[in-house]
């Protein structure tokens, strides 16, 4: 009877491994083939309800929230269980013999999945087998760690498929962004002129991949060219698309040739209200320049004050209105009109580079800047530009750049 005893036994354990093993290949099988979330899930049902008996489990995953993704013998709601406060104390597989917990009293068993101290799941289960199912196991630590394995494979498969869906979004993302970044581009001038009469020369670095600085060089006639720069509120994708409706806006505004400044300014201002919806607003510089006459007519709307000097003193340019899409109608506007002396330099920069800040929290400031272009003065503005640039650098250390960073130096012969 002791032989008996001993050979069914054997006969069990040897029946058990021989569906450990299937299951596990099935899982497998399904895993490899990139089967959808919902064909594993039902494998992995199939398995608790019809192979191993059990009537009632459910089985939380953590996603952005705590979801139930199988709930199997239980109708309705389960009231009073809360996954934070009432199951992470769960670091291993442990019977429930008596909880105060009216949602976790129903269950019997509770089986965790952890990844590096970080809660995946919890499987909850009763051990009510319908006793009449092909193998008929009794419960066990044996089946309970079978049990552990299966929803561990389970919980580490749709982990992978949710962090792959999530870097094909993250690449989707990145893509997008570099042709926004390759059509920002586009916003700004190709070829700088410089010859006898003036020399201008532009550098832009973004904080990301696109960003909602903006300059511009837009001639007239052989006398007569605009210089201007701007900065959008706020950063990324949004800001950038503001940035290039505004300049297809101011571009079709010139090309009417309504050259008036106050005009632009009132115009330029609807435009914003309209596309940004109150959210956004724009600082701009803007200045139209005769190299006949000499006479730079500007207006500034709220940017940061262009620096003109002569390299000895220095003046800023700081009369005009409030940055552009503040106000549904601009309050005031006070342009002004300025001679340029021979040998002058015109600094337009937008924030990112005064309110660049060092690792003791120091600014760049204007004064900074101001003394870089007196001490390098007789430098091309190309070279200007690149040695402020790596000033920059050097001053923030290893600190990021704060924000979008962009100087456009002019040089008037």
């Amino acid at each position: 009877m002791k032989r008996d005893a001993t050979i069914k036994a054997i006969k069990e354990e040897l029946k058990f491994k021989d569906f450990e093993l299937n299951s596990l290949l099935e899982i497998t099988k399904g895993i490899n083939s990139n089967q959808s979330l919902d064909y594993l899930l039902s494998v992995y049902e199939y398995i608790l309800k019809e192979q191993l008996g059990l009537q009632k489990f459910v089985l939380y995953k953590k996603q952005k929230t705590w979801t139930q993704l199988i709930k199997t013998g239980i109708r309705g709601h389960i009231n009073e269980l809360n996954i934070e406060e009432d199951l992470l104390r769960f670091k291993k597989i442990t019977l429930i013999e008596s909880s105060s917990n009216k949602g976790l009293n129903q269950f019997d068993v509770v089986i965790p999945v952890y990844h590096q101290n970080r809660a995946l799941a919890f499987l909850l289960l009763t051990e009510d087998a319908r006793g009449n199912n092909e193998l008929n196991f009794s419960s066990s630590i044996k089946e309970l760690s079978f049990i552990e394995t299966l929803t561990n494979i389970i919980v580490v498969a749709i982990e992978n498929k949710r962090m792959t869906q999530l870097g094909l979004k993250q690449e989707r993302i990145k893509k997008e962004l570099e042709v926004a970044s390759e059509m920002q581009k586009l916003l700004f001038p190709d070829d700088l002129p410089s010859d006898k009469r003036f020399d201008l020369a532009a550098t832009y670095t973004a904080r990301h991949e696109v960003g909602g600085d903006y300059y511009d060089f837009i001639r007239i006639n052989d006398d007569e060219f605009f210089v201007c720069i701007a900065d959008v509120s706020g950063k990324g994708v949004g800001a950038a698309m503001l940035m290039a409706n505004f300049q297809a806006t101011i571009r079709t505004l010139l090309s009417f040739e309504k050259y008036d400044l106050d005009y632009l300014i009132h115009e330029l201002n609807r435009k914003v209200i309209h596309a940004a919806k109150g959210e956004k607003f724009i600082t701009f510089f803007i200045g139209k320049y005769n190299s006949k006459t000499r006479k730079f007519h500007y207006v500034n709307a709220g940017h940061n004050h262009p620096i003109l000097t002569t390299g000895k003193k220095a003046q800023f340019l700081d009369r005009g209105s409030i940055g552009l899409g503040m106000l549904d109608e601009i309050p005031f506007i006070e342009s002004d009109e300025i001679e340029i002396q021979p040998n002058s330099t015109l600094i337009l920069y937008t924030d990112g580079i005064v309110e660049l800040q060092n690792s003791a929290g120091d600014y760049f400031e204007t004064d900074r800047l101001i003394k870089l272009i007196h001490s390098f003065y007789p430098l091309k503005m190309e070279d200007l530009n690149n040695l402020i640039f790596s000033k920059l650098d050097e001053f923030k250390e290893k600190e990021d750049l704060v924000d979008d960073t962009a100087i456009f130096s002019c040089r008037f012969f």
